[in-house]
């Protein structure tokens, strides 16, 4: 994903390139460095009108910065990869079906996030995509503890698109017809124009869509037989951000970070009952001395969504109050811009946990003055996920 080389700062690696780099040129990309890579933070469109259209319609997202990881048991068979991965994350692993997907926490002593991640049961390894930011580290971590069972495979060889929107299934099922029946966090090998892909039916925007894992060498190939549709059109960063905040949803290193917990991050319901207290598989993971008893006292603090009672968004880094003339700060804002589909201001933050109730009122700092804002259920929009 690079129009030229652009030499880097002294002592900074070049930026890497994704394999649609050519495409995202030729449509106009505007490209800025990201997570180590060159990437398309809007198109000719612009972020607006890119984030109305993938609402509307559908948009697609090239995310092959993400990592790739296939975990493969030594023993032969799923479900000691399962228990493995188990060792590394709070998620019951062990009772997820073939041809499914979960969210999951790699959680630190301390109860803290290291990177949220999804895991597919891919038939005989789990498949698994983390973040572009965290995947180095990711995969170092996966070493360092499963290697005694598992083989860690980092695929470097594929590609990572993502079709969202409500016209999404349409788009893609003229390529791909077995998807038609797939369901919300379904996943399993389709074939695509002749490529054999790994798609999961899920997404970062809260709209249908998919997510698929394509070879790199037929990567543009298909990308540029969606954007043949016009129904389609290409989706940057920017309007990914968006989208993803008003749907609720965390970014990694602003709304959860190795500080934050899964329940000082509304995230308990990616915790299975057979790991809390009292389930079958309970703790064995990383922090849960910290995180289980949270989930009985709750946490000192949570992440909620505020809503400004006027039209200035309120950003990340903005300092949260009790009152407009407070001198104690009680939190801070982690994501906040002006959300595109409610015609609103929409943010994420946190609050102490005796403030974090709907309809709380609270104020935000902006250049000095106290804005107010009250605190509202996520997410900010309708999600159309396909049950």
């Amino acid at each position: 994903m690079q129009a030229a080389e652009r030499p880097s700062p002294p002592n900074k690696p070049a930026l890497k390139r994704v394999p649609l780099h050519d495409l995202h040129v030729a449509h106009g990309g505007k490209m800025v460095p990201f997570a180590g890579y060159e990437m398309p933070v809007q198109y000719t469109a612009g972020v607006l009108k890119e984030h109305l259209h993938t609402r509307a319609s559908a948009g697609l997202f090239d995310v092959s910065h993400m990592g790739q990881i296939a975990l493969r048991p030594k023993s032969g068979k799923i479900e000691d990869a399962a228990r493995a991965l188990e060792r590394l994350v709070p998620q019951d692993i062990l009772g997820l079906a073939p041809g499914r997907q979960r969210y999951a926490l790699f959680t630190n002593e301390t109860g803290g996030i290291l990177d949220d991640l999804m895991v597919t049961h891919a038939g005989d390894h789990l498949f698994l995509v983390v973040n572009a930011a965290c995947k180095d580290a990711d995969e170092a971590h996966l070493r360092a503890h499963l290697s005694d069972t598992c083989t860690i495979e980092a695929l470097t060889d594929r590609a990572l698109l993502a079709l969202q929107g409500p016209k999404a299934a349409g788009v893609l099922a003229q390529h791909a017809p077995t998807v038609s029946a797939m369901r919300f966090m379904d996943a399993g090998v389709h074939r695509a124009l002749g490529s054999d892909c790994l798609v999961s039916r899920s997404g970062y925007t809260g709209e249908d869509g998919f997510e698929m894992s394509v070879p790199a060498q037929d990567a543009e190939r298909l990308a540029a037989a969606l954007l043949a549709d016009p129904a389609v059109l290409p989706i940057g960063l920017g309007a990914r951000d968006s989208l993803r905040l008003e749907a609720g949803l965390c970014l990694y290193g602003h709304d959860i970070d190795p500080t934050t917990t899964p329940v000082e991050g509304a995230l308990e319901w990616s915790v299975q009952k057979s790991r809390r207290s009292g389930g079958a598989r309970a703790g064995g993971f990383p922090g849960a001395d910290v995180i289980l008893p949270q989930f009985e006292t709750g946490a000192s603090r949570r992440r909620v969504g505020l809503r400004t009672e006027g039209r200035a968004p309120v950003r990340e880094g903005a300092a949260l109050y009790a009152g407009d003339a407070s001198a104690e700060k009680i939190g801070t804002v982690t994501s906040g811009s002006f959300g595109p589909t409610p015609n609103a201001p929409v943010a994420m933050g946190y609050l102490p946990l005796s403030l974090a109730t709907e309809g709380t009122r609270v104020f935000a700092d902006v250049r000095g003055q106290r804005l107010p804002l009250r605190v509202v259920p996520m997410p900010f929009v309708t999600t159309g996920y396909k049950r």
